[in-house]
């Protein structure tokens, strides 16, 4: 059984869109693996404290991403 883990950053993500990227990435499974596996492909989205996620050495925040996701750097 194929079991697609995602892990995220509190509150960068909406329920809607989590549930959208549980959708998207379990479509992306089953174009690999045929159709059949749909119902048995699991897909868990998991958000991480914010600050409890680090890139480089360097603590990444809910608002770190936000400003990355608006073009700006964190």
């Amino acid at each position: 059984m194929p079991f697609i883990q995602v892990k995220v950053i509190e509150n960068v993500f909406t329920p809607d869109q989590q549930q959208e990227i549980i959708r998207r990435l379990t479509d992306a499974m089953v174009a690999i693996e045929g159709e059949n596996m749909r119902p048995v492909t699991w897909c868990v989205v998991e958000e991480v404290s914010s600050g409890s996620w680090g890139i480089a050495g360097n603590p990444l925040t809910t608002a770190d991403v936000r400003a990355l996701a608006a073009g700006s750097p964190a």
